[in-house]
């Protein structure tokens, strides 16, 4: 695959993320679209429950698979190393895409909240937990995290610098705050559907199941460095005596 078409490839993969990336904020907030996360059930309760238990696996397989040291060397077999994290993001985006087209509604109300100022308040903490989120992925790099930057360095012919370990921002409070937004997108909501319980419920547990992975292969990759830091910074919360992190790398 010649350089431009790789870099085209990125591009494309990256012009889908941001697509679902809104499309999402619509589908959790309830907002202007028919088969939305709480929307009016089509079928028995039962059926629906593992439609939308099978694409909550899927989306937990691939986005954890692809993402292991071990996939993407057997991986970059096949697909060029400098798409190789546009192809993760793609099929990431794919497999969201699914869960819009095939989500099951399932009906019940664990509770909703009416009242204001409190209904307007929770759609405030849902809102905070997109820009938190948004914000996060620039704080370690938001090209390299969906594969431009790969992308864009083999079209100029060179290799990208080596990402060193750095504690930069909200990463001074809390190890990942990517997932702490997601944390607060998944249950800020007025309207707990049990469908919607159902995700939350799900993909919080993927999230701590992931972090254990994810700061694993961290630990292969920095050493001591990361170590220090899980001792210093709390995982999800912040420690109640404050961030005392390493220097900088």
């Amino acid at each position: 695959m010649s350089r431009t078409l790789i870099l085209a490839y990125g591009i494309l993969s990256y012009a889908i993320f941001f697509g679902v990336f809104l499309y999402s904020i619509a589908f959790l907030g309830n907002f202007y679209i028919p088969n939305s996360m709480d929307a009016a059930p089509t079928m028995a309760f039962w059926p629906a429950l593992a439609i939308n238990l099978a694409l909550l696996a899927g989306f937990a397989v691939q986005h954890s698979v692809m993402a292991r040291p071990a996939f993407k060397r057997a991986w970059t077999r096949i697909v060029p190393e400098a798409a190789e994290r546009s192809t993760y993001v793609l099929f990431s985006n794919l497999a969201m895409i699914a869960l819009f087209v095939f989500w099951q509604p399932m009906g019940g109300s664990v509770w909703t909240v009416e009242a204001e100022p409190f209904r307007t308040i929770i759609f405030a903490l849902y809102f905070l937990g997109w820009g938190v989120l948004f914000y996060a992925t620039w704080l370690i790099n938001h090209f390299d995290l969906f594969g431009l930057r790969q992308v864009w360095y083999n079209f100029r012919g060179t290799t990208p610098p080596e990402m060193t370990f750095r504690v930069p921002g909200m990463h001074k409070w809390v190890r990942h705050p990517i997932y702490v937004g997601w944390l607060i997108i998944f249950w800020a909501t007025p309207t707990m559907t049990v469908a919607h319980l159902v995700f939350a419920v799900m993909t919080t547990a993927y999230i701590v199941i992931a972090i254990q992975f994810e700061e694993k292969d961290l630990v292969d990759e920095f050493g001591d460095d990361y170590r220090d830091y899980q001792k210093d910074v709390g995982m999800l919360l912040p420690k109640v005596s404050g961030p005392n992190t390493p220097a900088e790398a």
